[in-house]
């Protein structure tokens, strides 16, 4: 096995186009798993965590943070985590302190599990991943177009994840998961909501519920359209909602939970994401109502 180390984005870049089958190697914190446990065993490794460009995010023009590949989820938690509060909730489930000292956002994308607890938060978000090749350039992804099936993802051989971009939050996001323990855990089901309600828009993310990370655009729908933005949260609409994000859910039975299990699990979920949600939406007040 190779072991290839490219000390800036142009050499990293130049090292994938001249090596595609090259694994790139962020924090490891999967890829070392595969390894170890001989699931995978590739001819090189691309190691970019020396690859300072990576490791940077920043506030764009347009108003949407772009986050680089290698940021993180501590820094993410204690960088971002007022502007991005739903990914630093997701953040916070990954692994122990030392796996979030070393694992990334952009890792995640690239191993493109559906449990990938990253994922349902980027989604609800509309977050756009931003990709690129040596020999086309960047190309920028919606992260709804990025999942193609168990681990694949739209990503070409020669590509390289630079970062992902999402807008501030702009009222209140959440994620929450079930595991077969507290910590340290892989989901058996995770969900992901953000409210916007100077849009009066709903985003979702459903994870390790289905071949890909997905969003529950139905529930979306009904839920921005039956909401009343400025008053209480109706019963029937919190149950429909939960019934509706079940529903989007394509869940199979392995070690970890039925899928029976997984849709129920889903619909408590969304209830309860969309109920903590709603409060803080109260308790903000008229103008955050507003936008």
């Amino acid at each position: 096995m190779d072991f290839l180390r490219p000390r800036s984005w142009a050499e990293a870049l130049a090292a994938k186009a001249e090596r595609p089958e090259a694994l790139p190697v962020q924090g490891g914190t999967d890829v070392m798993v595969e390894i170890n446990f001989a699931v995978r065993r590739p001819e090189a490794l691309l190691d970019l965590n020396r690859v300072a460009e990576l490791a940077a995010w920043s506030a764009e023009e347009d108003g949407r943070l772009r986050v680089g590949a290698g940021v993180p989820y501590a820094r993410l938690i204690d960088e971002l985590g007022d502007r991005l509060p739903g990914l630093a909730q997701a953040a916070r489930t990954v692994g122990s302190p030392q796996i979030r000292n070393r694992g990334t956002v952009g890792g995640n994308l690239g191993a493109a599990s559906p449990a990938g607890d990253g994922h349902p938060p980027l989604l609800a978000a509309d977050a756009v991943v931003e990709v690129e090749s040596a020999a086309r350039g960047v190309r920028m992804i919606p992260v709804t177009e990025f999942y193609l099936g168990v681990k694949r993802s739209a990503l070409e051989p020669d590509e390289l994840i630079r970062a992902f971009w999402a807008h501030p939050a702009t009222g209140p996001q959440y994620f929450s998961k079930v595991g077969t323990r507290n910590a340290m855990v892989i989901a058996v089901c995770s969900f992901a909501l953000v409210l916007r309600p100077g849009e009066r828009r709903v985003g979702t993310g459903v994870g390790s519920a289905a071949p890909t990370p997905r969003r529950a655009a139905a529930a979306e729908e009904f839920l921005a359209a039956e909401l009343d933005w400025d008053g209480p949260l109706d019963e029937a609409v919190l149950v429909r909602f939960g019934e509706l994000v079940a529903g989007a859910a394509a869940p199979i039975d392995d070690v970890r939970g039925t899928a029976a299990y997984r849709r129920h699990a889903l619909a408590v979920l969304a209830r309860r994401t969309l109920t903590w949600a709603w409060n803080d939406l109260r308790a903000a007040g008229p103008e955050r109502r507003t936008g």
